[in-house]
């Protein structure tokens, strides 16, 4: 027996129909379909919302299996979803099981990216009436989400609590969403009792550091910065500030179309960024963007640098590019490696040299990229302790972070630096590294 849902997918705001969805349940499995609306096609800034869902007046169908039930939604539906940390809310809030459930509980006023799900007259599935959080709610909000993990209140009405302000939210740790003094939105993550390092405090730095070597970065700054428990507050990059206005996201697994447990490199994501940027420019100027972010990810140790944390924006006026970086969080003491490796030839090893080597599918010439090494390593061994010191990061903390910052890839990239000026030298010719 069949269970279903029917909804209208918009996009953007004010919203514009793009197409309609409708959902089952048949015999334990979830089944999806999504079809564009005429309207949409013929829409004069028409586009395909991710390259697994293209322009078709057809229904296009997708299934849940026993190791994905995550399947049952299009990718780029996924990224409008929760994720395990606003999911464990809305299990508890609303009683949501399916994927489509999940979906279209989740607040269209936080929603991540630009799509949105409404009934046949236009009315949002989902919008809280309690107003969006603001600075001065964190402190309680921190409360709620310490007391949802520890268990100290029924669970069921924190949950109903956070629900607006938290359940858009992926990622294990606790979070929200608020806006600031100025009405623009942010990602709030917040330090809990148990950890045991300053991660927030941390990440935010770290950010600042990615901006300081030229990477576009997620801006971020700390909410009582001064406190036991300060919280990290990126701004949300899929909301243009100053205005209402959504900006569409997919993540790179869904440009990828790639299942979470599928073990896939950063070239296989430059090869996409060469199929979707319209413009040829574009897509040079997106690589080697994409090959400086795997540097710093290897210099500063960032080993949670999977597919869900990659993501690409799309407005008319630029098509698709790389959203800012984001969840860049140093691992020190931990075994280094990546989660996308850099390329089929060095897989997952966090290599300097793989990563030189590699350039060459980036669109960026070797030499180029051992200067870009050592003037990047440089910054980070000049900068990075100042950084965190900055954000409140104790000089003991900082001592047990060192090992993320200064390790042999380092030195590896500082001595490219060398051997690039030696190769440069009057009669040197012939000097290679």
């Amino acid at each position: 027996m069949a269970t279903g849902t029917t909804f209208d997918v918009l996009i953007g705001e004010p919203p514009v129909k793009v197409g309609e969805a409708r959902s089952s349940v048949v015999r334990s499995k979830e089944l999806f379909r999504f079809r564009y609306s005429a309207a949409w096609l013929n829409h004069p800034r028409v586009f395909a919302l991710s390259p697994a869902l293209p322009l078709s007046d057809q229904w296009q169908h997708f299934a849940g299996t026993p190791n994905d039930r995550g399947a049952a939604l299009p990718g780029v539906f996924r990224d409008a979803a929760p994720d395990a940390w606003g999911r464990s809310i809305l299990a508890r809030s609303v009683g949501a099981s399916t994927e489509t459930e999940f979906l279209l509980a989740v607040d269209d006023r936080t929603r991540p990216g630009a799509l949105r799900f409404a009934d046949s007259d236009g009315v949002p599935l989902s919008a809280n009436e309690p107003p969006i959080p603001r600075l001065t709610d964190l402190r309680r909000l921190h409360g709620l989400c310490a007391a949802l993990e520890t268990g100290s209140a029924d669970p069921r009405e924190i949950a109903r609590d956070l629900q607006g302000a938290s359940a858009s939210m992926g990622g294990v740790r606790p979070k929200s969403v608020v806006v600031d003094e100025q009405g623009v939105m942010h990602m709030a993550k917040f330090t809990m009792t148990g950890d045991s390092r300053p991660v927030e405090r941390v990440e935010v730095a770290t950010l600042a550091l990615a901006a300081e070597v030229g990477l576009c970065a997620s801006a971020a700054r700390l909410a009582d910065p001064d406190s036991t428990f300060p919280v990290a507050l990126i701004e949300r990059f899929d909301r243009v500030v100053g205005t209402n206005l959504r900006v569409h996201y997919m993540s790179a697994q869904t440009l990828l179309d790639s299942p979470h447990w599928d073990e896939r490199f950063y070239t296989d994501i430059a090869d996409a960024l060469r199929q979707v940027c319209r413009i040829g420019e574009k897509a040079m100027s997106e690589m080697r963007e994409l090959h400086r972010r795997i540097l710093f990810t290897i210099l500063v140790s960032n080993t949670d640098d999977h597919l869900k944390n990659h993501g690409l924006l799309y407005t008319p006026s630029n098509g698709w590019e790389l959203s800012p970086a984001f969840d860049v969080n140093p691992s020190p003491q931990r075994r280094r490696q990546l989660k996308t490796g850099i390329s089929e030839l060095s897989n997952f090893e966090p290599s300097v040299e793989a990563w030189v080597e590699a350039a060459p599918f980036f669109e960026v010439d070797e030499d180029e990229a051992r200067q870009t090494a050592a003037t990047m390593a440089a910054t980070i061994t000049a900068r990075w302790r100042s950084l965190l010191l900055e954000s409140g990061v104790t000089e003991r903390q900082c001592d047990e972070y060192a090992t993320a910052f200064d390790h042999e890839g380092t030195r590896t990239a500082q001595r490219m630096g060398l051997r690039t000026v030696r190769a440069q030298a009057p009669g040197k010719s012939g000097l290679t590294s």
